[in-house]
């Protein structure tokens, strides 16, 4: 488990537009928001990376980059922004098993067609600029995941009251 004001763990991936993704290298004004999702055989997911994608300029006046991840293939991944319209939103593909469960994510196994064969529940990660976790959120199913307006909502509120970090201890 990573706990708040503590570093996390390096995050290397591809993205669907043919570039890599690396969090030590982000240089967000204040936040990055890594939303990891199930992949493309998940309707819930494709939900919040609609509601992400049309979010991500809120997130962005905030001084908050945001991106999705999944184990998914560069093939679903790229299915996913095709068939789900999610615009420029920044969609990371090949999330290992162990990458995954390093950040504390759940892991699934298919129980269904057109599940993958392995894949991982879904998570949520605000951290800071400096590398360290501020917020998160983890899920064991699909559902009852944070809404994105909450999200905006309590950014807002931490950084007009400076309010700390919380649950490191």
């Amino acid at each position: 488990m990573i706990k708040p004001k503590n570093k996390v763990p390096e995050l290397q991936l591809a993205l669907i537009n043919d570039t890599k993704w690396i969090l030590e290298n982000q240089k967000p004004e204040k936040y990055t928001l890594i939303v990891f999702y199930r992949g493309l055989h998940c309707p819930v997911c494709k939900k919040q990376l609609q509601d992400l994608a049309s979010k991500t300029e809120d997130f962005k006046s905030r001084g908050v980059n945001v991106i999705a991840v999944s184990m998914d293939t560069e093939k679903r991944a790229k299915l996913s922004a095709e068939k789900w319209e999610t615009g420029d939103l920044p969609i990371a593909y090949g999330l290992s098993e162990d990458k995954a469960r390093e950040w504390g994510l759940y892991i699934s196994h298919s129980v269904k067609d057109p599940e993958p064969e392995v894949f991982s529940e879904p998570g949520m990660f605000l951290v800071r600029a400096d590398g360290t976790l501020y917020f998160s959120s983890i899920q064991t199913m699909p559902f009852a995941r944070p809404e994105l307006d909450a999200v905006l909502k309590a950014i807002d509120f931490v950084e007009k009251e400076d309010y700390p970090a919380r649950g490191g201890k």
